[in-house]
């Protein structure tokens, strides 16, 4: 269980809707900082939801 808004909070929210890697580089998650993986929570996340 990890702190919401932490690393692994939105690493697991990530791959919680199905996204295991980042979108354009396809790099694992794990190996960005906590700001890009808010940035790809925000759009690719709760931008869907919306929508």
């Amino acid at each position: 269980m990890a702190y919401q808004g932490s690393k692994g909070w939105y690493v697991q929210q990530l791959k919680n809707k199905g996204i295991n890697r980042h979108p354009i580089d396809r790099r694992k998650l794990e190996s960005y900082k906590a700001s890009t993986l808010r940035k790809l929570y925000v759009d690719l996340v709760i931008g869907k939801e919306q929508k």
